[in-house]
């Protein structure tokens, strides 16, 4: 079964989407995660959602509740590179995702997670 890789970097896991993510993949990803998180006692986990054109509301729900575990296990998450269709879309289907910042490129990203490990 396809995997999606995370990578650690210090204290961050750091997850690079680069295919079409589907219900299966997202459930593992989230699985996965938890078991890193845990593992290497991450602080921050950037997502690099660039490569995804579109999502659903599954994919949406599967972001957030990425945010709300790695939150319980004391990391912190920031989604980077969303395409605008991907706002838009997530906008349209009233999505809202608690917990999740957001930032332009996987450089801001670092910066929100370094700043908010400096806390």
């Amino acid at each position: 079964m396809d995997r999606i890789p995370i990578l650690r970097m210090g204290r961050t896991l750091l997850v690079t989407v680069q295919v079409d993510m589907h219900d299966q993949l997202a459930v593992r990803l989230l699985d996965d995660l938890t078991e890193m998180i845990t593992k290497t006692r991450a602080r921050g986990v950037l997502i690099d959602i660039s490569a995804l054109d579109m999502v659903d509301s599954f994919i949406g729900r599967m972001i957030a509740d990425v945010a709300a575990t790695s939150r319980i296990l004391d990391a912190q998450t920031v989604v980077v590179g969303m395409q605008p269709a991907v706002a838009i879309t997530l906008v349209e289907l009233g999505m809202e995702l608690p917990g999740v910042r957001t930032a332009l490129d996987v450089e801001r990203g670092m910066e929100l997670l370094n700043d908010a490990g400096d806390r």
